[in-house]
């Protein structure tokens, strides 16, 4: 009986060891399996699907097949740095620069173009004189206005349909003129010169804003508020007055000389104030789906120029009989 036992123990024995070599077989193609799953779910998981797909979409080239031959040059697909332009990203932007002088009315204008849903206009970013040493330091901050990098509360981002800013002639136009007409036609920028034609009214205006600046009547700050600038009755140099108006006058002339070889339009304010339908001209010239333009901004000197000059007899006198003798009495309204 103890022989029998031992025998069946182990005859036994060897018939359980193929079973077990088996189970750690599958056991170990299981986790092999596993293993070789993960990696490869991992490779095709859906953001990196999805960041592939994104290559992909801006890699190709927008159509521009509806553009005629001769607008291509100013039309531009931006490729911002510091946001994604997603579904506009084939959404043709136009570039542009507004050319005026202080007190010629660019801030309302300005606002006007802001409240088409489809541009921004960056106000007077050459202002700091950094950015307008040389040609190099301008054509640095167009780049980044242009492509759509410089933000400001003006900026639209994605769906734009233009961009661009205000320049005053004193900002450094007049100095770097070359360089910048230069960038302006090899970029296809869009040239705006918006000026005054009664530079009587705009003398006004500038004495008020200095008298403002320096005296700061409105609580110690400097405001340019409307009531109190209305209030300001300057005094006119008239011994200076022709050759200021020439003075004026004459950088106006320059500075459209200098940029005649660019696209470009020239806008009266009076004109503006008058007919609205300039604005449509405006539109029309960057190329901009129609909308009507609006401005909170109100008027600081209104009425006869006559009740807004200390000495007004004199001015008279001495513009009667000159070139400038129709800045006494054209007038508007708005």
């Amino acid at each position: 009986m103890g022989m029998e036992t031992t025998d069946a123990l182990v005859t036994k024995g060897p018939k359980k060891s193929p079973l077990l070599l088996r189970l750690v077989v599958v056991a170990f193609a299981m986790v092999c399996g596993v293993y070789i799953c993960s990696i490869c779910l991992k490779q095709i998981s859906p953001h990196t699907t999805a960041k592939f797909l994104n290559i992909r979409i801006f890699d190709q080239p927008c159509n521009s097949s509806d553009i005629e031959e001769w607008e291509k040059p100013f039309v531009h697909y931006p490729k911002p740095e510091t946001f994604s332009r997603e579904e506009c990203a084939c959404n043709p932007v136009r570039y542009f620069a507004i050319f005026s002088m202080q007190r010629s009315g660019s801030g309302w204008f300005e606002t006007l173009l802001n409240s088409h849903i489809n541009v921004s206009s960056n106000g007077e970013i050459f202002g700091k004189r950094e950015r307008r040493a040389s040609v190099s330091a301008i054509t640095q901050t167009l780049d980044r206005v242009y492509n759509l990098d410089w933000l400001s509360s003006a900026s639209k981002n994605e769906c734009n349909a233009a961009v661009g800013f205000k320049w005053m002639l004193n900002q450094g136009v007049m100095e770097h003129h070359e360089g910048i007409a230069e960038y302006f036609k090899q970029n296809g920028v869009h040239a705006i010169f918006l000026f005054r034609r009664n530079l009587l009214r705009r003398m006004i205006s500038v004495l008020a804003n200095s008298y403002d600046k320096s005296n700061k009547p409105l609580n110690g700050t400097h405001k340019s508020h409307a009531t109190v600038l209305a209030k300001y009755k300057p005094k006119i140099n008239a011994t200076t007055l022709i050759s200021e108006l020439k003075h004026v006058d004459n950088r106006a002339t320059r500075a459209i000389d200098y940029f005649k070889s660019t696209r470009h339009i020239v806008v009266y304010y009076e004109d503006v104030v008058g007919n609205r339908t300039k604005l449509k001209e405006v539109q029309d010239f960057l190329r901009l789906p129609y909308r009507d333009l609006t401005s909170r901004q109100v008027k600081i000197h209104s009425g006869h120029l006559s009740k807004q000059v200390q000495n007004w007899d004199e001015i008279q006198k001495v513009l009667e009989g000159t070139r400038y003798e129709s800045f006494l009495n054209l007038d508007y309204q708005r």
